[in-house]
């Protein structure tokens, strides 16, 4: 190398490259160094600049673009130039061939940077300056100019004609000074500032709709990493203006984030993907005709038929991987070369790191290697750094593609497939799909590279080792192979106990979901303590098996930090034993294999992991994706019958729930399995056909076969304008949620006279003033917000809206009172709706008598057809009231308790929802020290000082064995001068992780230096078994700290849900009221899961890493204390970066889980409304609306995933930085003679590991923020919730109330603070075994009069007495079980029939059996199996009439002498309704009943009528005087059922 640059400079070969000659920088060096390096650089940079696009706006070019362009090839001219007098005057200045390659080299960058100009001017840079960067990069070759222009006038040879040569090489230099001047100057010129390009805000509103695939991007709008310059993509500098947001905090909606790059939005991935979804179909389906994915009726686009055969055969063969491979598999496997670029580069570090430290012991080679070497160091990092972030980054973009496409496949398949088959999986399963399942085959993405990369490492790893040490490597490799099935075994455990910890999570979080949903009845009941063992000892069997988790994983953590050591002892005991020689590069190197041996044994076994996971997923993706597809062609005869008048018909069809090859194996479904029969049936347009029959004949069945949704069996079925849908109101009313307007447009225009009509004709218009918005009101999920009675109304208007031709109408008259109910059938159903095909089910046989027809059903069959009065003497108990009370109608089950206690509230709960479902409480920042203190308590003071010193203990054992082992070298290579042999052969390896490196080591001075005996062996002997008993103390400590570890997490774990738990119990029931479920139950699941489970694992890793680098910086400062100067600046860098990087981190992190939930809740929304989204033909318009929330979720996603990247960068060229410096100062020492190479050797093994230490703190630190979070919000529920008193005043008797007294005096109470009075002053008496009516309109207090009697509300003033006791005094719990009450919401929780009436246990079956039987459920026990057999969730398995039976039965077995009715018969039919009225009248002959109506008839035959009005007691006296008196309420109200 030496004699290339004598050649080059024209200088001895002594000498070859003089910085200093003669007063002035020498020529060659100045050409070389100042010239030639800084153009190169200038040409790299430009030339990642050529492949700018050009923006589509063609504005013009600034003027100072052209200046500049300009004067680059001027200046590319001037240096062409400048060689012809260079040729020609010979050696004047200098070897010829040095300044062909400097004016050559020159000539060809500015060159390069005009072109890089000229593409930037018509980039999105035109409207700017362009990049700094380039033009500060012109400046570097200013200093050679400068220099040389001294030179020139010092010489004085500028302007001597006897150098014609020399004069004009001087003027070309002016005019190359003067065009680099020009061209700053042009730069400086001022133009348009840059517009920042986030402002996507003003044309990508969320609402806008995606208009097809390619969805236009406006120009101003900028697409994330779309036509950026290469360099600005391997930094990722067009993330910068979104970090800056994020630092300032402004990104507060998904609006803020990047649109995502053009091949990653949702519409041109999910093309793709349907488009290679056909082809696979078509291939499958060769023989018969291509089929569409989408039947175009089910589609509702349009009615004619061209898909010869629905897809449903197709997809049993269309295999979900083979298509994923057809749409993505090109790009997937390409990106395995960078991978496996990236790890062969890793290898270059350690290999160079080798060759460095023999040079250092060697003092024979020339300086030019430990250079070169260096550069090399720097060079393999850089590169390495960049291909491994290439990968990274587009792998995540990768992954994106793969989710989209298969949750939109998901959610696609999801609205086709055929209610009956869909029956087969939960609603929480399907979302399941969605969730898990996806993301594991998302994540199998990274483990395939994983699974043929991890071998290759293995093997080179294991050659260079064996070059290392020879043989002596098997010693090693052999113990790691050990540990491998010691690990499988460890991991395998920890899956079955994670499964059954899972298991008893699920069985948890369901119980705690069923307490929620009941918590009012609970309440009533006084079932807490029950509901709370319950979970106990659930948790209980959880935290078990999760103790087993953890301490196997202790023990997995243990055998991997151990590994190293172990192997590392075995390989150098076995070498040494072989009779070798120890040196420092040997060891060093061998250390930096084994770390690189460890890291692919331990993931490998995880890495088979992920893959067998996603091979579940994907197979039970396979299975949701083979379910029969609805198949509408073959369920309706496409041929019109003769008469054209005719709406719809059926001939001898029969239909069932479950299709014929389950029929033996089926699990009960909701509806058991009724067989539909029906012989003929037809209907005419525009009549009206009433369905009845008793509870659970088939009448909804039957319009679920109109619509489709059941599995018909033979026979014919026509339906006019099927493409068209149907009106379609369900019985259990569905609601979106969203604002009362939009459920009602339900995505049609909104037409301001129709939707008025609409809300008249529903009796909505009152309603609507009363909530908060009005029609803009947000209503909770399900509709939580409204009452059972409007969420009825609401799905009435919806399916008025949409103008169908035919309506199928479930009992929508069911759930509110007898006014309203009047004004539907005249408004709506013989108002609006009078020229449509109607077919109405009902209880509500009055309403029936103008129907056109009527239906009796029973059992699934059509007993009898025929006019009103033929039919409706045979539906029992009607005739016999007809005059008295022409409508004793009921209202609603929901609406009775419910309403009052919405209306009452009206303005309040619905306020808060407004603002409760927008904006949970989320704590701004970063996470308060409160947080980490309170975890620091529940886990105790001791146990957490322990952990941090056991901690400490393990990392200074570590760096201590590496610093015996380095001081072991340094005094063997002193006494016995050996080392020069260091054998070239030796080759190391990547992350020279010794081990995890930590802990203060404070130098250990004077250890005894033996003098070597003639062969070392002492030496060697003594050094060895210090060194095994550190490691050997490492190694306990470390195991010490494993289990303390996990012991404290799991204390921690244990105390923070049983705080949680008793304080949830004891919440009043307006916290409930306000507090969507769904928020609490967050708590209970993924908050808890967090701390039991991910907390530990993170925080685990982040105090490793606080750890291992505070002793990597002892050790690194103590081997080349100079590194310290780099370092300090490093860190200040370091802080800068990780604070920008987890400002925005945090807050892309939230944006993404914001926008994660309302993908799964319109999906669950759109399964549970499944049947009504099919019968109105909105299929295609929801799926749009999932393409556009799963595309904010991508653009979050997305942002956050590449600010990782971002981050993974600029950390990779700190660590470039440390390595280089590290290097060099190692070089600098070597030739001053001060190194030691042990130490500088292990200096330089800790520098290569930094990276990943820095990268490995910032991520666990960012992590462990967001988990604490968890801490957080479990936190502020265990301290902020309101409870219900627990006082306890007086002790009562046990017998207590024994006489059934109720007195109220002068009660006032609200709901909440600021809220007008519910009750306003009410006293009455109610005497022993008195029976009570209370009557009122919605809204007048009936309901508020039992809340305050089981004292749900506290009151403000007033007492009430019972038995002349008053009630405040008695404990809560007390109090509760002395009463009894039948709500008037059903409440069954899943478990056995014993279990629902009495979860106590205290009955004998005898008394279970009686009660049952009186309540005239006894038969339907008995058809389900008996007392002990399983009802579902929410008592699925009964239907709503028998559920309202059940909890008949539970207040029959309580003893109570008070009983209050809150009456919920609308779900019963005529003749149950009678049998339980007998009932209670039989069995509370001699107790106090105060019974809520809602059917006047019920109460006339009360002792006395209490009519309450706005709060107040209006009237009291028995229903005979009352109705005598003229203008009394009571009489107002009777004659008002009456009309």
């Amino acid at each position: 190398m030496e004699n290339i640059l004598a050649g080059l400079c024209g200088t001895s070969p002594e000498d070859p490259f003089p910085v200093w000659v003669r007063g002035s920088v020498g020529h060659c060096f100045n050409q070389l160094t100042l010239n030639v390096i800084p153009h190169v650089i200038l040409a790299v940079v430009s030339a990642c600049f050529l492949g700018t696009p050009r923006s589509g706006s063609g504005v013009p070019c600034r003027p100072s673009w052209g200046w500049r362009i300009a004067t680059s090839f001027v200046l590319a001219g001037l240096f062409f130039a400048d060689t012809i007098p260079a040729t020609v005057s010979q050696q004047e200045l200098g070897p010829v061939y040095l300044e062909v390659l400097a004016n050559g080299t020159a000539a060809l960058t500015w060159l390069v940077h005009g072109f890089a100009l000229l593409m930037l001017c018509r980039s999105i840079y035109g409207f700017s300056r362009g990049p700094a960067a380039l033009a500060l990069l012109t400046l570097l070759p200013l200093p050679s100019f400068i220099i040389t222009l001294v030179w020139y006038c010092q010489s004085g040879i500028a302007w001597s004609p006897a150098h014609p040569g020399a004069s004009s090489r001087f003027a070309i230099l002016c005019l190359q000074l003067a065009s680099l001047l020009a061209y700053v100057a042009s730069y400086l010129f001022p133009t348009a500032g840059r517009q920042d390009f986030l402002s996507i805000n003003h044309s990508w509103q969320q609402d806008q709709p995606i208009s097809g695939p390619g969805v236009p991007v406006p120009d101003q709008q900028r697409a994330t990493e779309d036509g950026e310059s290469w360099l600005s993509r391997f930094f990722y500098t067009w993330m910068n203006p979104l970090m800056k947001r994020g630092y300032q905090q402004k990104l507060n909606q998904p609006q803020d984030v990047y649109v995502l790059p053009h091949q990653l939005q949702a519409a041109r991935v999910c093309d793709r993907f349907y488009s290679c979804w056909q082809k696979k179909a078509a291939l499958h389906q060769a023989e018969e005709e291509t089929v569409s994915l989408t039947s175009p009726i089910i589609a509702g686009d349009d009615g004619s038929s061209d898909a010869p055969d629905s897809p449903h055969h197709a997809q049993e063969a269309v295999c979900l991987l083979s298509v994923l491979h057809a749409a993505f598999g090109l790009r997937f496997y390409t990106l395995g070369v960078l991978k496996l670029a990236g790890s062969l580069l890793g290898f270059s570090g350690p290999l160079l790191l080798n060759l460095l430290v023999n040079f250092m012991e060697s003092r024979q080679e020339p300086l030019s290697h430990g250079v070169l070497y260096a550069l090399g160091l720097f060079a393999g990092s850089f590169l390495g750094a960049l291909l491994r972030n290439q990968f990274s980054y587009e792998m995540k973009k990768m992954m994106l593609m793969v989710r989209a496409a298969v949750i939109s496949a998901i959610y696609h398949k999801a609205l086709r497939v055929s209610s009956t088959s869909l029956a087969r999986f939960t609603v929480g399963e399907i979302v399941n799909f969605m969730s898990t399942d996806t993301n594991r085959l998302v994540n199998f993405c990274l483990s395939f590279h994983e699974l043929w990369s991890l071998p290759v490492q293995l093997a080179i790893t294991l050659y260079l080792l064996y070059q290392q040490v020879g043989v002596a490597f098997l010693a090693g490799v052999a113990l790691a192979l050990l540990l491998v099935p010691i690990n499988k075994i460890i991991a395998n455990r920890i899956m079955l106990n994670n499964k059954r910890m899972l298991k008893h999570k699920d069985t948890r979080v369901k119980l705690m979901t069923e307490f929620l949903c009941g918590i009012r009845v609970i309440k009533f009941y006084a079932w807490e303590k029950h509901f709370s063992s319950r979970i106990n000892a659930c948790r209980a069997k959880e935290l078990q098996k999760l103790r087993a988790v953890s301490y196997l994983d202790a023990l997995c953590v243990y055998m991997w930090a151990a590994l190293p050591v172990v192997v590392s002892i075995a390989i150098f005991v076995t070498y040494v034993l072989l009779g070798h020689q120890l040196t420092a590069t040997k060891v060093f190197t061998a250390l930096a294999l084994v770390g690189m041996l460890i890291l692919p044994l331990n993931s490998f076994p995880w890495v088979l992991n992920a893959i067998l996971e996603a091979k579940v997923s994907l197979d039970r993706l396979q299975q949701f994706f083979e379910l029969m597809d609805q198949d509408l062609e073959a369920y309706y005869a496409l041929d019109s019958p003769s008469d054209t008048a005719t709406a719809m018909e059926i001939r001898c069809a029969a239909f069932s729930w479950v299709p014929v090859e389950e029929e033996s194996t089926r699990q009960p479904s909701s509806t058991g399995t009724l067989q539909l029969h029906i012989e003929n049936l037809s209907l005419r347009k525009g009549m009206l056909l009433g369905v009845v029959g008793k509870v659970g004949s088939g009448k909804s069945s039957l319009l679920a076969a109109i619509t489709g949704e059941l599995i018909k069996q033979g026979g014919r079925m026509y339906v006019c304008d099927l493409e068209q849908g149907f009106g379609l109101a369900t019985q259990e009313p569905w609601i979106q949620f969203t604002t009362v307007r939009e459920n009602i447009l339900f995505g049609r225009e909104y037409d301001a006279r129709l939707y008025k009509d609409v809300l008249e004709a529903c009796a909505l218009s009152e309603d609507l003033n009363i909530l908060p918005a009005g029609d803009q009101t947000e209503v909770g999920e399900n509709g939580v917000t409204l009452s059972g009675g409007q969420k009825a109304r609401i799905a009435l208007a919806r399916a008025i809206y949409q103008e169908k031709d035919l309506y199928l109408l479930d009992d929508p008259l069911a759930a509110v009172d007898a006014d309203v109910a009047n004004h539907i059938m005249q408004k709506c159903i013989f108002g609006v709706l009078k020229h449509k095909t109607r077919v109405l089910c009902t209880h509500r046989t009055e309403f029936l008598e103008k129907a056109d027809a009527l239906l009796l059903m029973d059992n699934g069959r059509i007993v009898k057809t025929g006019t009103p009065a033929d039919i409706l003497p045979l539906v029992e108990a009607f005739p016999k009231f007809k005059d008295t009370d022409k409508g004793h109608k009921d209202k609603a089950p929901n609406e009775q308790g419910q309403e009052e206690v919405i209306t009452t509230e009206a303005e309040e709960p619905t306020q808060n929802y407004n603002l409760i479902h927008k904006e949970e409480e989320k704590k701004e920042g970063a996470v308060a020290f409160q947080v980490y203190k309170a975890y620091w308590m529940a886990m105790g003071n001791c146990l957490a000082i322990s952990i941090l010193f056991s901690l400490f203990l393990m990392q200074a054992s570590r760096n201590i064995s590496d610093w015996w082992l380095s001081y072991w070298i340094s005094s063997v290579s002193q006494t016995s001068n050996t080392s020069v042999m260091a054998c070239l052969a030796s080759l190391p390896s990547p992350e020279l992780l010794l081990f995890s490196t930590a802990g203060l080591v404070s130098p250990i001075q004077d250890l005894d230096k033996t003098p070597a005996s003639p062969n070392g062996s002492v030496d060697v002997n003594f050094y060895l078994i210090v060194y095994g008993s550190i490691a050997g103390a490492n190694s306990l400590f470390t195991i010490i700290r494993a289990f303390l570890f996990a012991y404290g997490t799991l204390c921690a774990a244990a105390v923070i849900h049983n705080r949680l738990l008793q304080r949830v119990l004891k919440a009043t029931v307006t916290f409930f009221d306000t507090t969507p479920t769904g928020r609490i139950l967050n708590r209970f699941s993924s908050d808890l899961y967090c701390v039991d489970d991910s907390l530990p694992f993170i925080l685990n890793i982040f105090l490793a890493n606080i750890y291992g680098l505070l002793g990597m910086l002892v050790i690194m400062t103590y081997g080349l204390p100079w590194i310290g100067l780099v370092l300090l600046p490093l860190a200040v860098v370091y802080f800068f970066i990780q604070r920008y990087y987890r400002f925005t981190s945090r807050e892309l992190k939230r944006l993404h889980s914001v926008t994660l939930s309302p993908i799964y809740t319109h999906f669950s929304e759109t399964l549970s409304g499944l049947s009504t989204i099919r019968a109105m033909r909105a299929t295609k318009r929801f799926e749009l609306e999932n393409q556009l929330r799963l595309e904010q979720n991508q653009r979050c996603l997305f942002a956050s995933n590449t600010v990782m990247d971002w981050l993974d960068i600029r950390l990779q060229m700190i660590g470039v930085a440390v390595v280089t410096a590290t290097a060099g100062i190692a070089i600098i020492q070597h030739q001053k003679q001060l190194g030691n190479p042990g130490l500088v050797g292990l200096a330089l093994s800790y520098a290569l590991s930094v990276t990943n230490l820095l990268s490995g703190l910032i991520s666990s630190f960012t992590h462990t923020e967001i988990m604490m979070v968890s801490v957080e919000r479990t936190e502020e529920y265990t301290t902020d919730i309101p409870v219900e008193p627990q006082e306890k005043l007086v002790q009562v008797s046990a017998d207590w109330p024994s006489e059934g007294l109720v007195e109220f005096q002068q009660v006032v109470l609200a709901y909440r603070a600021g809220l007008p009075n519910a009750l306003d002053g009410v006293s009455f008496t109610v005497y022993p075994g008195e029976k009570l009516g209370i009557v009122g309109r919605t809204g007048s207090g009936k309901s508020t009069l039992f809340l305050a009697l089981f004292r749900m509300v506290e009151m403000k003033s007033g007492r009430i007495l019972l038995d002349g006791v008053d009630s405040q005094l008695v404990g809560l719990e007390e109090l509760r079980s002395r009463l009894a009450i039948i709500p008037q919401d059903p409440f069954l929780f899943s478990g056995s029939i014993r279990e629902n009436l009495d979860p106590q246990g205290k009955r004998t079956d005898a008394e279970l059996r009686e009660v049952l039987e009186q309540c005239h459920l006894w038969d339907a026990v008995t058809q389900m199996g008996g007392l002990d057999s399983e009802l579902g969730e929410r008592g699925k398995r009964l239907s709503v009439g028998q559920r309202q039976l059940v909890c008949l039965a539970r207040a029959l077995l309580t003893q109570a002498k008070v009983l209050c009715i809150d009456e919920a018969t609308a779900s019963v039919d005529q003749k149950t309704d009678q049998l339980l009225q007998q009932t209670i009248h039989q069995r509370f002959a001699d107790k106090t009943v105060l019974t809520i109506a809602h059917r006047l008839n019920t109460i006339l035959d009360s002792d006395r009528v209490l009519v309450m009005q706005a709060g107040r007691v209006a009237e009291l006296d028995s229903p005979a005087r009352l109705s005598q008196k003229d203008g009394s309420l009571f009489q107002r109200l009777l004659h008002s059922r009456q009309q």
